[in-house]
């Protein structure tokens, strides 16, 4: 969308974030002349009306807030079927960022964020909202030192005192523990979420983790947060009650809304800090540099102004010396006040040279530069967070890999380690699996030129599945068979394991060969003649007692296959039946009947006339089929 105008108002100029349901971008308000961010919602999103719905509703419930603690909604919109919200863009940093920059957070520094946090939360308390995805990720701190909620996109109006759902919306991390057993949450809720938030914040870590999300959720709905001092030695008993506090198990026994968390964190800050508490820097230099400067004792006695600490005393005394006349003290006086003078011009040229250089350090300087992060494999959501994270601009493309699985990161381009400017576009290559490649004609072909064939191809030669006997040469190819066991289709996965099913040759045609023979013939072709499977048939050509041919017990036949023999019979004999007395014509066609050729030696137009005498072969006689029978006839 980077270029394009929404409504004919906001310019797209960059991609700031990738949430679940929408993309924000940083733009120009044409009407306004002003920067904005703008979220615009996944198109695979737009066009469900649940998802929809919940994005306007997240449009009004911020809007109707107008608190200095939450990020400001100015304009709501579609555009091009897209629903889009317009909000203030504050450059800077989010509480995530800062705990992964420092860690974790002085007591002081803590204490700020979660005024900010909680001032802004009452606000949404107060008008019957509930944030629902309270997280580090969602706090904002601007450059010029102001902090705001953002992201009430899992926000939902209170009715009543509760609401209800049938999955469990937002960060697992920070889920109190009726969302994880009942889906069930209320202005409670987003206090439990403060109290783990604050407990990270003092201690650098979370309180509760797991290798898989059910893990930590059922630690949530069963375990006791610790003590932040348990962990840091920052936290101060004031601060261990305030976690305790806001994150009981049972909603009843917390607070029943930010407000009243905010005037007991305010009373903890009106308390001061215990003696010797480390001392911060203001609330604009906390928020917009990773560190905080630390003031040792004299300094900080020197800012109270109380006595700074004594100065060595000398070793040798030095004589008592005249008192200084008034004019002597006058310009005494002069002359410190003008070589403090120098030194304070001195000092604000060197901070001014200092910042000076900081600012083309990280504004021009390599400090302005990042390196391009490694994200193979990772998902194209992870990786796109990944470079946002960094100022980097992802642009999505599709590309094959064999290694990664289709919808994940490939790679970068430039390539991970580059050095590249802040804001720069990187290209991210989303997986679409291994590329498509033709298979070549591979039946037919030797064994040793079929894997010639399928190496070059592009694919991996795998194992000879089988032979079987087909007529064909001996070892050229019948088939070849993808990962699935079936015959391979035009197209098949880059570098896949291709099987091939080669021809054992021919089975030796044992036809007439006597017993003995057939079966050294056949074993020879890797066949073993088991004579459980021999049978025996009548047979016109081959003599009794030799071999018709083999008898198959598998289809197909693969060498060291069961084989059996067909053994001859002989020709099948027929009894040739009576025809004494009977005219030649009814001779005949009983004869032709029971198998045999008739020869009657008289013309067809007499057979009418003439009467059967007897057959020769004789009546009774045994005879194959087809065999000729004379007719004995008289006129």
């Amino acid at each position: 969308m980077i270029g394009q105008t929404l409504d004919g108002r906001y310019v797209i100029r960059s991609r700031i974030a990738r949430g679940g349901m929408a993309m924000v971008y940083l733009a120009n308000d044409l009407r306004l002349e002003r920067r904005v961010a703008v979220k615009v919602m996944h198109e695979h999103l737009a066009d469900d009306e649940n998802f929809t719905r919940r994005f306007d509703q997240e449009a009004r419930s911020a809007a109707r807030l107008g608190h200095p603690n939450v990020v400001n909604v100015f304009d709501q919109g579609h555009d091009a079927g897209r629903p889009y919200l317009v909000m203030e863009y504050l450059p800077g940093i989010t509480l995530r960022e800062l705990l992964k920059q420092q860690t974790r957070l002085t007591e002081e520094q803590a204490l700020e964020v979660g005024e900010a946090v909680l001032a802004g939360l009452a606000a949404a308390h107060h008008a019957k909202i509930v944030h629902r995805d309270l997280k580090p990720e969602n706090v904002l701190l601007a450059d010029d030192g102001r902090i705001k909620i953002g992201d009430f996109g899992l926000a939902r109006a209170v009715s009543a005192n509760t609401t209800t759902g049938q999955a469990l919306l937002g960060t697992i991390a920070y889920l109190s523990p009726e969302l994880v057993t009942r889906g069930v949450a209320d202005a409670r809720s987003d206090i439990y979420a403060f109290g783990i938030m604050m407990f990270e914040m003092l201690t650098g870590s979370q309180p509760f983790t797991g290798e898989q999300p059910m893990q930590i959720a059922y630690q949530h709905a069963h375990s006791e947060v610790p003590p932040p001092s348990s962990l840091s030695a920052e936290s101060t008993p004031e601060l261990d009650e305030l976690v305790r506090w806001t994150t009981q198990r049972e909603p009843d026994a917390r607070p029943r809304d930010a407000g009243i968390v905010l005037d007991h964190l305010r009373a903890i800050r009106r308390g001061g800090s215990a003696p010797g508490a480390t001392q911060v820097l203001p609330a604009t230099s906390v928020l917009a540099t990773p560190s905080t400067a630390v003031l040792d004792g004299a300094q900080q006695a020197a800012l109270a102004g109380g006595p700074a600490a004594p100065a060595p005393a000398k070793s040798d005394p030095e004589p008592p010396e005249t008192p200084p006349t008034p004019i002597d003290r006058a310009s005494s006086v002069a002359r410190r006040r003008r070589r403090r003078g120098r030194i304070a011009a001195l000092c604000v040229l060197l901070l001014t040279a200092l910042a000076g250089g900081a600012g083309w350090w990280f504004g021009q300087g390599p400090g302005s530069r990042v390196l391009v992060p490694s994200v193979a494999g990772a998902e194209m959501a992870s990786a796109q967070d990944t470079l946002t994270e960094l100022s980097l601009v992802p642009e999505v493309f599709e590309c094959s890999s064999v290694d990664v699985p289709a919808g994940s990161a490939v790679r970068t381009e430039p390539d991970a380690g580059t050095r590249v400017d802040r804001g720069t576009v990187v290209r991210l290559c989303q997986s679409t699996g291994p590329e498509m490649l033709p298979v070549p004609l591979l039946v037919g072909l030797p064994e040793q030129d079929a894997q010639r064939a399928i190496e070059d191809a592009g694919f991996t030669m795998g194992e000879i599945a089988e032979e079987r006997f087909d007529g064909g040469a001996a070892g050229t190819v019948i088939a070849a068979l993808g990962q699935d066991g079936e015959a391979l289709a035009e197209l098949y996965p880059e570098r896949a394991v291709v099987d091939l099913i080669l021809s054992a040759g021919s089975i030796p045609d044992v036809s007439g060969s006597t017993v003995e023979a057939a079966t050294a013939a056949l074993s020879e072709s890797r066949l073993t003649v088991d004579p459980a499977l021999n049978t025996e048939a009548h047979s016109d050509t081959v003599p009794e007692g030799q071999v018709i041919g083999a008898v198959f017990a598998t289809d197909p036949v693969t060498p060291g296959d069961s084989v059996g023999l067909q053994i001859s019979l002989g020709p099948e004999l027929f009894e040739v039946p009576d025809v004494s007395g009977k005219k030649m014509r009814e001779a005949v066609q009983i004869l032709r009947d029971a198998g045999f050729t008739p020869v009657t030696g008289v013309p067809e137009l007499l057979w009418n006339a003439v009467r059967v005498e007897g057959t020769s072969p004789a009546a009774g006689e045994r005879l194959p089929r087809g065999a000729n029978v004379d007719l004995n006839f008289e006129l």
